[in-house]
């Protein structure tokens, strides 16, 4: 789990750091993080690398 946040992490460093803009909107940082989407599923049935399934309060799914 937190080998996926690292990953995720470094991913918003890089889209920061590659932006035009001064900030990244609300909208991009979504993009990166894949906010929204249906998590990829690796061969154990597990969220992929960068692709953590969201949760809800207190781990709830």
């Amino acid at each position: 789990m937190a080998l996926d946040e690292i990953e995720l992490y470094g991913e918003l460093m890089i889209a920061a750091s590659a932006a035009v803009e001064e900030r990244l909107s609300p909208a991009r940082i979504d993009e990166v993080l894949r906010v929204g989407r249906e998590p990829e599923r690796g061969a154990r049935g597990q969220a992929g690398p960068g692709r953590p399934a969201r949760r809800g309060p207190q781990g709830a799914a």
